[in-house]
């Protein structure tokens, strides 16, 4: 990990086209500004964990479902 010291107004630049400004700092919380593409998803980690949860779930099949469709169509 790497762990960079900014002040208030001062940015840092993720590779030629993500900027994160600290935009302001009011006791133990920081705000940030973050200039990316619109192509490039921005989450609070916590929602990205929710999403990737999400998804999992949704690729995962029930067996049974399967075995129904399958019976289903060798019947006809």
């Amino acid at each position: 990990m790497l762990v960079l010291t900014r002040r208030l107004k001062e940015s840092i630049m993720i590779g030629d086209n993500i900027e994160i400004s600290i935009l302001s700092i009011e006791g133990d919380q920081v705000k940030l500004g973050i200039s990316a593409p619109k192509n490039v998803e921005i989450h609070r980690k916590e929602i990205y964990l929710s999403i990737q949860q999400e998804n999992s779930s949704a690729t995962q099949t029930d067996t049974s479902t399967i075995e129904s469709l399958s019976s289903f169509f060798k019947k006809k």
